[in-house]
């Protein structure tokens, strides 16, 4: 069997990079497996497989050839724990930081095993000199790699919607259903649990049918965060990029968290919804040089991170200690193939992807837009129709790249995050911005030909104050992460209504509601992808806590127990999202054309495809955008159809009247939607017609509009009776034709 191995490494340097990333990583036969591990500066490599008690069974030297390093070895089954021990130089001042008594996990592994003893020799280093090498084993104190079975992939979505038409809901997996009162115990805060029927008919109730989980890879805590007690719970500290997270199954972590992951993609696909995954492959859970050795480091520390210039230390433009380089082909194949993996085996329908600027910095660490990572995905048919999301900046230099993704990238809008908080606690100049985000933001957007989903636009994520904790504190509440409330952003834009968090004065909590109402919206009714987190529509809090990463409890668990309590907010995102469902106009895939709106023939109907209106009955005019002290917008939007929307902002903290304008805009305006309180307002209301917007209201109303086939109906109609009165249009006087 060895001597196959080698006649199999030998042929390598012929194969095709798909063929060569086939061999990576553990694949199972009907006489064994053969496993694969690009080590391109080692010396030796050595297969360890691992007993269920942690006792290593067998030592195998590994052949190479070129930069790859293969063994087959018979009777291995599925649920076989493994590592890889590299030998080779010990210089760090060269970036060479070999350590044969580290058992490192596999780059490629499917399943990981568990966690980490923080309290074992994890370090390549002795604890006093970060360029000294510790020669204790590991082995008991890291996590093993497993050999995992292939099986069918889940069941795919019956549609693959474009972007566009989708609203995402940003969910954490264990947090979302931890504390759901249907969900069976020993699920909750599981794969299995998001896959639970009264989770999945929360989805689909609530009308989302794209979900964005948290990071699911395979990741573990910082050696600091377990120090104070804590754990990294929000997940962005990978370890392994193909394995799903081992503590997110119910069952066990031999390879059943594939299973369960494969199901729970499978139900949520029944049900509509496609899944997302918020990718991590701009950094990994090893830190810096003065790091645990888990994996990467210690497989080639030169090879998979970027280095300063003397090698020595690691380049960070991430802040998490280091940056995994995409500039080598051999790390960027990694990366392709982990989200084919994703895409073909494990069913996921798009990928967030974290930091995404140092994913395209170039050998000398500078931001390329035209890089290869994107052009390999760009060009690559498995992810022809795979969304693809960039959080578009990075902590290093030139690393803002908001609006600069191009064509076949959509980008978390922080721009739109920022400004309507601004709007909604009346901290802004005038309207003009507004106009602005609720076109899609067409200023950072609408170039080089993209659409008007390049904008993921959302208001709070999972890093920052809940969407409730917005209108409920001016500042931030985290002493409960254990650093004295230094962490966390203190640009939050937020305004508390009145008392620094909870009371139980009932106009400040009516209050809070209503701004959570108008918050999301104007979120739901703002051109480009709306985002928003899980439990938002049930008055979610971390307590006042924007930097809730560390925080594995009850600040950020979703309290399902608040539904009835925040129920006015459930019911209006469930409107909104029904009627951004139903009427395309209200999600539009390009950015609007401002221009009239035509019968056959060419004639105007005398309203545009998009304006803006000021409340006294007609359009904005100069005047009006140059207003600084102005908090009134309306928004209407037509095409063709019977149907057009005249949409209405209002965060001033008093009372405005609104004339609605004339009936080419709309012949009758319903009331279908609204932040107010019930009675507030009128069920419908008539051209030319004044009324009283409540102060700090959006309502959305619904205009009957006469339809071009409509007009051509009665332009037709209207020349057959003039025909059969014997006059035409040409035989008319010219007063009859200027009247007409």
């Amino acid at each position: 069997m060895g001597g196959e191995a080698t006649k199999k490494a030998r042929r390598m340097t012929e194969l095709t990079r798909a063929q060569v990333s086939d061999i990576l990583g553990a694949h199972l036969s009907a006489t064994g497996c053969t496993f694969g591990l690009w080590a391109p500066r080692a010396d030796r490599v050595e297969l360890a497989l691992v007993d269920d008690q942690g006792n290593t069974q067998r030592n195998i030297d590994m052949d190479r050839q070129g930069g790859i390093w293969t063994t087959s070895v018979p009777g291995v089954e599925a649920g076989q724990r493994y590592g890889f021990r590299i030998d080779g130089a010990w210089d760090p001042g060269q970036g060479l930081r070999a350590n044969p008594a580290k058992l490192l996990v596999d780059p490629y592994a499917r399943a990981i095993t568990a966690g980490v003893d923080f309290t074992g020799p994890i370090f390549d280093h002795v604890p006093d000199d970060f360029y000294t090498r510790d020669n204790r084993d590991s082995a008991t104190s890291v996590p093993l790699s497993v050999v995992v079975a292939d099986t069918p992939a889940p069941e795919p979505i019956a549609r693959r919607r474009p972007l566009s038409e989708c609203v995402i809901y940003e969910a954490h997996v264990k947090g979302f259903t931890r504390l759901h009162p249907q969900v069976p115990e020993h699920l909750r805060g599981h794969y299995g649990g998001i896959a639970y029927p009264a989770v999945v008919k929360h989805l689909t109730d609530l009308g989302v049918n794209a979900i964005e989980l948290l990071p699911v890879h395979h990741f573990v805590s910082e050696p600091f965060i377990i120090g104070r007690g804590l754990s990294n719970y929000w997940g962005y500290n990978t370890l392994g990029f193909f394995a799903p997270h081992a503590a997110y199954c119910s069952v066990g972590t031999e390879g059943d968290q594939v299973a369960e992951f494969k199901s729970m993609v499978t139900a949520l696909h029944r049900a509509g919804i496609e899944v997302i995954l918020d990718v991590v492959y701009n950094h990994t859970c090893e830190g810096n040089h003065e790091g645990p050795t888990l994996s990467f480091r210690g497989i080639d520390h030169q090879g998979y991170y970027r280095l300063t210039d003397d090698l020595r230390n690691d380049y960070d433009v991430t802040g998490c200690g280091n940056s995994v380089d995409t500039a080598h082909a051999d790390v960027l194949a990694l990366v392709m193939d982990s989200l084919h993996y994703w895409v073909t085996q494990m069913g996921v329908d798009g990928f967030r992807f974290d930091l995404a600027s140092t994913l395209i910095r170039n050998g000398d660490h500078q931001v390329d837009l035209n890089h290869e990572f994107k052009r390999q995905i760009a060009a690559d048919p498995v992810l022809k129709d795979i969304k693809m999301i960039a959080e578009p900046w990075d902590m290093g230099p030139n690393g803002y790249l908001v609006g600069a993704w191009g064509p076949g990238w959509s980008e978390w809008n922080d721009r739109y995050r920022g400004y309507v908080r601004d709007y909604w606690r009346s901290q802004v100049h005038g309207v003009d911005e507004l106009a602005t985000r609720l076109a899609g933001s067409t200023d950072i957007f609408n170039h080089n030909g993209r659409p008007a989903s390049s904008s993921i636009n959302f208001i709070n994520a999972h890093d920052g104050f809940a969407l409730r904790d917005l209108v409920t504190y001016n500042s931030k509440h985290n002493e409960a992460n254990g650093e004295e409330n230094r962490d966390g952003s203190n640009d939050n834009r937020s305004w508390n209504c009145g008392v620094e968090g909870e009371t139980d004065d009932p106009t400040i909590n009516a209050l809070r509601h209503r701004q959570v109402r108008n918050m999301l919206a104007t979120l739901l009714l703002s051109d480009g992808v709306p985002m928003f987190c899980a439990g938002d529509e049930m008055g979610r809090t971390q307590q006042g806590n924007n930097n809730a990463y560390c925080q594995d409890g009850p600040i950020n668990w979703v309290n399902w127990s608040l539904q009835d309590e925040w129920h006015d907010v459930g019911t209006l995102a469930r409107t909104l999202i029904g009627l951004r469902q139903q009427y395309p106009l209200l999600r539009p895939a390009q950015f609007r054309d401002r221009h009239d709106v035509v019968r056959a023939d060419g004639t105007p109907l005398g309203r545009l495809t998009i304006a803006w209106f000021n409340g006294g009955g007609g359009q904005m005019t100069q005047d009006d955008w140059n207003d600084g002290a102005r908090r009134l917008l309306g928004m209407y939007v037509s095409d063709e159809s019977d149907t057009a929307f005249l949409n209405w902002f209002h965060s001033g903290p008093e009372p405005a009247a609104v004339t609605l304008p004339a009936e080419q805009w709309g012949t009758h305006f319903e009331v279908v939607a609204t932040s107010a309180e019930p009675g507030e307002l009128a069920e419908s209301y008539q051209p030319g017609e004044t009324f009283t917007l409540p102060a700090r209201t959006v309502v959305v109303l619904k205009a009957t509009t006469l339809s071009v086939a409509q007009a051509d109906e009665k332009a037709a109609a209207e020349t057959t009776t003039s025909d059969e009165a014997g006059v035409t249009q040409d035989e008319a006087s010219p007063e009859e034709n200027s009247q007409a």
